[in-house]
């Protein structure tokens, strides 16, 4: 049987790539369909990403007939940042077969070659700013907001395509319907400890300004994270302008001292409880939908937690979660993820535990030599 790996270059193309994963998923009763505009602005000039990084997507075919997808991605911002010559692959989909995969993967490699680099690193759609991660363990949960979901047989095939572990990252989760008594008293001492803190929820009526906070405080918490790269304006701007409508201001906590922001935590509703309900289109019965099954979400993802150098370790962070968890009792939230966290980042690991979140999904970054 004839296998071609084509380059995504019309609008038919990129269609056929977009909607390619409803036949990877479609007896998974766990996937949660993306909407398909949202990743289409994704992989086009919209996405800021483009300013400093390239995206470049192919599709295989077999007989005609698309069997799978995936992306050779340039980050000139992380190669800068870290002084790395690292290249990615995104957006992986793929039937369960050995040559389709390599195929996918020589392309990917090959193209990553091709701008001078000589490693690729992924799954990454396309950055650690966006979704990115292959799911190793947890398959029999729906992924939360902004998370991935694939199907087991991925893991197996990254390992005959020669790719090894780089990095694990948890997601961690507690169901409780009320506050932890151990995260209670220690958001008691640590308010002791902290007499001149003041945690406040995000103010939306002045959006811009409380997201050009997070952009100051997240640049600085973040700089020393495995792949971290600095989110620049037009992808903080354009990132706030995606997730404005899902925000709940009481689910972002700024904690500052003296007026200044020292730390933030920021968590959504997990709108993919919503989303699910609309197969991928807002139109014409999406956006019905999807409005109406907001109206029962229960659960929330804690995206992000960060302190400024000199306020770590202070129990500011303590302090942010019991925030968090008591506006969440109050909403009707029962349930909260926190992810992703890096293996060895013990800072956050421990916290977690000790509140009773429990890791229960795992997601893995792949690397190859070229």
């Amino acid at each position: 049987m004839s296998l071609t790996i084509e380059k995504v270059q019309s609008k038919r193309d990129l269609h056929a790539f977009v909607t390619f994963p409803w036949k990877i998923y479609k007896n998974d009763p766990k996937w949660v369909p993306p909407l398909i505009g949202d990743v289409k602005k994704l992989l086009s000039n919209k996405n800021p990403f483009m300013e400093h990084g390239a995206i470049e997507s192919y599709l295989a075919k077999r007989n005609g007939k698309v069997v799978g997808r995936i992306s050779a991605v340039r980050n000139a911002a992380h190669e800068t940042f870290h002084r790395e010559s690292v290249g990615f692959f995104g957006f992986f989909e793929c039937i369960d077969d050995i040559e389709v995969a390599r195929a996918l993967m020589d392309q990917a490699k090959a193209r990553v070659k091709s701008w001078g680099l000589n490693a690729i690193l992924g799954p990454m759609s396309p950055s650690t700013n966006d979704e990115c991660g292959l799911l190793v363990d947890g398959y029999d949960t729906p992924p939360m907001i902004l998370m991935a979901h694939n199907p087991p047989y991925y893991a197996k095939l990254m390992e005959e395509l020669g790719l090894v572990k780089a990095k694990d990252m948890y997601a961690y989760i507690i169901t409780s319907d009320t506050v932890p008594e151990r995260l209670v008293r220690g958001a008691k001492i640590a308010k002791k400890r902290n007499p001149d803190v003041v945690v406040r929820p995000m103010d939306k009526k002045n959006f811009e300004a409380e997201v050009k906070i997070f952009r100051d405080v997240y640049n600085q918490a973040w700089e020393k994270n495995w792949g971290f790269v600095p989110m620049t304006d037009a992808e903080i701007d354009h990132m706030s302008a995606a997730l404005k409508p899902a925000v709940d201001p009481g689910l972002i906590r700024i904690a500052e001292v003296d007026g200044k922001p020292v730390g933030f935590a920021l968590g959504l509703p997990d709108m993919n409880q919503a989303i699910r309900h609309a197969n991928g289109r807002l139109f014409p019965f999406g956006l019905i939908k999807l409005l109406w099954q907001a109206r029962k979400i229960n659960q929330a993802r804690i995206v992000a937690l960060g302190l400024v150098e000199g306020y770590r370790r202070s129990g500011i962070d303590v302090i942010l979660y019991h925030d968090l968890f008591a506006y969440g009792m109050e909403k009707g939230i029962n349930t909260g993820e926190f992810s992703w966290i890096l293996e060895d980042n013990v800072a956050m690991l421990k916290p977690l535990e000790s509140m009773g979140a429990s890791i229960y999904k795992t997601y893995r970054i792949y690397e190859g030599t070229l």
